[in-house]
């Protein structure tokens, strides 16, 4: 069934207004078993993270999935040049600390709760009361990482 019926608008103005990459997929309409919605929380969660716990000062999470198939495809890391830590070991971290499964997603941000109204109106990203914007791993990916 995969994407079967769902369409979406405004996609970029769902996002970054055209700062970062995009796959293309609508967020609104899609429950969060749908990955175009989920993992694009993720990625920005694990961005976040990332930055949070000074393993970069930026960062873009590139994540990709193949119907019926859980694992993520590839998972990339771009820290822009501005990493502390070698790439290798970010996506190791990411790997370890984050679930990117569909399920995982899920759990890891609690998408099964009615929250998604808020998002209707000034888009998915930027405010701090949604899940995917908190950065309570930062801590354990600095102490993974050997950062003092």
């Amino acid at each position: 069934m995969g994407d079967c019926g769902l369409t979406g608008r405004k996609i970029i103005v769902d996002t970054y207004g055209g700062m970062a990459r995009h796959g293309g997929g609508a967020f609104s309409g899609k429950d969060p078993s749908k990955v175009d919605r989920s993992a694009a929380y993720a990625a920005r969660y694990v961005a976040k993270n990332i930055v949070a716990a000074g393993l970069a000062d930026r960062c873009e999470i590139q994540v990709s999935y193949a119907i019926g198939v859980a694992e993520p495809t590839s998972i990339m890391v771009e820290t822009f040049g501005t990493e502390k830590v070698p790439a290798e070991q970010l996506i190791l971290l990411v790997r370890e600390f984050f679930d990117l499964r569909p399920y995982g997603l899920i759990q890891m941000l609690d998408l099964l709760h009615p929250i998604y109204k808020e998002t209707a109106a000034y888009g998915h990203f930027g405010r701090e009361n949604f899940p995917w914007e908190k950065t309570d791993k930062a801590q354990l990916l600095r102490d993974a990482a050997g950062l003092k």
